[in-house]
């Protein structure tokens, strides 16, 4: 694949200098401060175009959003500005050219008369001027991930030495950009723990600020509830009942974002007792069938667990009111309940199954974190957290079957004996 290069000037003879120039490039690698992915290799290949006296020098790495070779570093030269002012530091791999042959295939490529090569990239040949050119594969933590290039407008210009020493070199800029891209990622996840850790406090501060304006409300309420109900206004009455069910749905969202917040302070807690389960879902169940999505519960008569029953009923109601939004209009959701032999004990199992598209794959991986949520969801993200949470709090997990295409189940498992350590 590689041209020979001819008469090629040696780096040896009238520079006599260029041996302890490429030394002091790599030395100036080494002590790159790599903060920054684009600033690491900014700085390596403009020593590398000193030491090589090349008219510029790239480091292009694969990009695979654009299916683009990019120029993430490119030497502060002359030729290397004007490449970006023509956008020539953006190779789609689609074209082809020799960068792109490097990068796919791992094989070294030089010349010294570009213009003769069709294979060049007609941009570098025609409108920068480059005759010779070497590119050399680069890799990034054991994975091919681009191309380091040296460019020169003057033919025949590099020798097997520059070659060589630009072949060792990559090896060191791969260690470099992954070493940068160590550090880009840390820091933007620091920052965006700060962010979020900034953002839980703003919403425990503003949920404890709601659930105290919340309070005058609800008793205003229920003292217009008891005079419309006195004076027989049954109309007044039925908005004044629809309004109770909207402020206690508002509660709820509340108390919702007080026990995530108590979640990360590691102060949620659960108190354990005889709970029938059965029963609690179809309470739970009743409460929550409006009618337009109705809810059909399959249950033994009783399922007797030892749970905190404030908190399982917390979590049902978050799987159905997920569940009733987002099934499809008139479809029912199924409520299941069964008692599990297993080889570590006995599990009582409830389903949630509703009728939907499905979970966009997309949304998986973060079903039950907190704040997750899919496109076009409306909610918070809180639901599935808590009760994922609040399973995990009992000693037991809530796990989501893959999707079949015919909607979404949700698995509720609990010890039929309550909790670790719990008598």
């Amino acid at each position: 694949m590689s041209e020979p290069t001819t008469s090629a000037p040696t780096l040896g003879t009238e520079r006599t200098r260029t041996p302890d120039a490429l030394l002091g490039a790599l030395e100036r690698l080494l002590a790159i401060d790599a903060t920054s992915v684009r600033g690491a290799l900014d700085q390596a290949s403009q020593g590398f175009a000193e030491a090589l006296e090349a008219d510029k020098v790239d480091v292009f790495l694969h990009e695979p959003a654009s299916a683009s070779l990019v120029a993430l570093g490119t030497s502060a030269t002359p030729m290397g500005r004007r490449q970006h002012e023509l956008g020539l530091n953006r190779l789609p791999l689609a074209n082809g050219g020799r960068e792109v042959e490097v990068y796919h295939t791992g094989e070294p490529y030089a010349t010294g008369r570009a213009d003769r090569d069709p294979g060049v990239v007609a941009g570098f040949r025609d409108a920068l001027g480059v005759r010779s050119i070497i590119d050399v594969p680069l890799d990034v933590a054991g994975e091919r991930r681009g191309v380091l290039q040296a460019a020169s407008a003057r033919p025949d210009f590099f020798d097997e030495q520059g070659r060589h020493f630009l072949e060792a070199v990559a090896r060191w800029v791969g260690m470099v950009a992954h070493r940068a891209e160590l550090v880009e990622r840390a820091a933007a996840e620091a920052a965006e723990r700060g962010r979020q850790v900034a953002a839980e406090e703003l919403v425990t501060v503003l949920a404890h600020d709601l659930k105290n304006y919340l309070v005058p409300i609800r008793g205003r309420l229920k003292l217009l509830q008891r005079r419309a109900r006195r004076e027989e206004r049954a109309r007044d009455l039925q908005d004044l009942d629809a309004l109770a069910r909207a402020v206690d749905r508002f509660r709820q969202v509340i108390a919702d974002l007080l026990d995530a917040g108590r979640l990360a302070q590691g102060l949620f807690a659960v108190s354990p007792q005889p709970l029938d389960l059965a029963a609690l879902a179809r309470e739970t169940a009743a409460a929550l069938d409006s009618g337009a999505t109705p809810i059909q519960v399959r249950a033994p008569e009783e399922v007797v667990v030892c749970a905190d029953s404030d908190r399982v009923r917390q979590a049902l109601e978050n799987l159905l009111t997920n569940a009733i939004k987002h099934s499809s209009p008139g479809a029912p959701v199924e409520v299941a309940m069964a008692v599990e032999t297993r080889a570590d004990g006995s599990w009582a199992v409830l389903t949630v199954a509703d009728r939907r598209p499905g979970i966009p794959a997309a949304v998986r991986p973060r079903l039950f974190e907190r704040f997750g949520r899919g496109p076009g969801s409306t909610g918070l993200g809180l639901g599935l957290y808590l009760a994922a949470r609040i399973a995990a709090a009992h000693g037991g997990a809530l796990t989501a079957d893959e999707d079949s295409g015919a909607g979404a189940c949700f698995r509720l498992a609990l010890p039929a004996d309550g909790p670790p350590g719990q008598g």
